[in-house]
């Protein structure tokens, strides 16, 4: 079985994207476009079909909240912003990839001197 590298990124990014997400709202609410336009900015490629499951998951887990803002070019647009208990996961979250950044560089280094 021959793996490939483009597959193995893309876990690896989907693997962080929920910590993308809720960083991204965190700094200020959010509107999903905004939210996919920061992500490809960062090149963490998504599509709206890949977002918005995970902004619901989010929600439901009372992660995130939203509100209805009135748009000047169509329907009102739903926001979203981060809850205290979204504050303290993504704390969480952040601590478990510095010390996972941590290891590897640590694996990264070791393998080096041997």
């Amino acid at each position: 079985m021959e793996f490939k590298l483009e597959n193995t990124r893309a876990q690896m990014r989907k693997g962080v994207l929920e910590m993308c997400v809720l960083s991204i709202i965190s700094q200020e609410e959010a509107y999903p476009t905004d939210i996919i336009n920061k992500l490809k900015e960062s090149k963490l490629i998504v599509v709206e079909g890949t977002l918005y499951p995970l902004l619901n998951r989010l929600k439901d887990a009372a992660l995130l909240e939203y509100n209805w803002k009135e748009s000047k070019s169509g329907p009102p647009r739903k926001y979203y912003q981060i809850t205290t208990d979204g504050d303290e996961f993504l704390s969480g979250l952040i601590q478990t990839w510095n010390e996972l950044n941590h290891a590897v560089n640590q694996s990264q280094n070791n393998s080096k001197n041997q």
